[in-house]
């Protein structure tokens, strides 16, 4: 099965890489980490573009697009470590269907955040909307957050205590369940742009910095590096589009796709990230060059919509099922 994107798709991959470009950046991160500005692009300019909620549907106002549209769009988003998080947009299209307050999230009206069981909440700071799980219920109400100390500040991380809630769907178990797993997806697919945006600094430094007399990427120690990074990396694209093809196309292929993307991320992410720390050397282990951010974010990752041994063990027991 080919696993590659069409032309459509890359199209919409430079739409969407023209539009974060002109706000998203690492040095818009490294400002938002500093305490000078809000995370870029931010939620309304996101929404207003149409690319937050390509999978909202066409009649509450958004794109009716698929999930590997909107995965296509999250991975130039992780790319330029540009903020809010997609996923959070992702799992509230899902989890709100049918609900009026879709069309509101389309229409930049109402600000969600999704709270899990467990851990901070991401995008919680500037959410006024959030759902949560309660005994096997889905329910919808407002809350107080309580801002973590950022890691990532892109990452809008928090803690949050619900007010007065409603219940939305009593039995939402398997509703819940799917909502995770699009945004383990989604998650991916920007841990992916990301991945591949920082194995490209490492490779444009290795052949711009000379040792000996040599570039130091003609070294094979260095080359080995950069390779084994550049295979992680696109092994976790071929997960990515599977598990946003299989969301859209084949629901019984979905936990086992979306678990594995989510564990290669976090790993692959991370040891992107610590390699090209250690190509750039002495500079590389400073908070001048833009490497520490994209660790900054493979740390957050990791832990967001449960951890890479969690999810390394999910994939474990669902193929041996199989």
């Amino acid at each position: 099965m080919n696993f590659d994107l069409d032309q459509e798709h890359l199209d919409l991959a430079a739409a969407a890489r023209d539009f974060l470009s002109a706000s998203a950046s690492p040095a818009a991160a490294r400002k938002a980490l500093e305490g000078g500005t809000g995370v870029r692009p931010g939620r309304a300019e996101l929404v207003k573009s149409g690319f937050a909620t390509i999978t909202v549907p066409e009649r509450e106002g958004g794109g009716g697009g698929t999930v590997l549209d909107l995965a296509v769009v999250a991975e130039q988003a992780g790319r330029l470590l540009a903020g809010p998080s997609l996923v959070s947009f992702a799992r509230a299209a899902v989890l709100l269907d049918g609900d009026t307050r879709l069309a509101g999230l389309a229409a930049g009206e109402v600000s969600v955040a999704i709270v899990d069981d467990s851990g901070p909440v991401l995008d919680a700071v500037g959410a006024d909307t959030f759902l949560a799980p309660r005994d096997g219920a889905l329910v919808c109400g407002p809350g107080t957050v309580t801002a973590r100390e950022p890691i990532d500040p892109t990452r809008g991380l928090g803690d949050v205590a619900l007010g007065e809630t409603t219940v939305l769907v009593p039995d939402a178990a398997e509703l819940w369940r799917r909502g995770e797993r699009v945004g383990r997806t989604i998650l991916a697919a920007e841990g992916l742009g990301a991945a591949s945006r920082v194995l490209e600094l490492g490779v444009e430094y290795a052949k711009q910095r000379h040792a000996f007399g040599r570039a130091i990427g003609s070294y094979q120690a260095v080359k080995h590096m950069l390779v084994d990074v550049y295979v992680e990396v696109e092994q976790l694209r071929s997960l990515v589009w599977w598990a946003a093809w299989a969301a859209d196309h084949a629901p019984g292929e979905l936990p086992l796709a979306a678990a594995a993307a989510k564990a290669a991320a976090a790993t692959t992410l991370e040891h992107a990230a610590e390699t090209v720390v250690q190509v750039h050397g002495g500079i590389g282990f400073t908070w001048e060059h833009d490497a520490h951010l994209y660790w900054r974010r493979s740390k957050v990752d990791r832990f967001l919509l449960g951890d890479d041994v969690a999810a390394y063990d999910e994939v474990a027991r669902l193929a041996v099922a199989r």
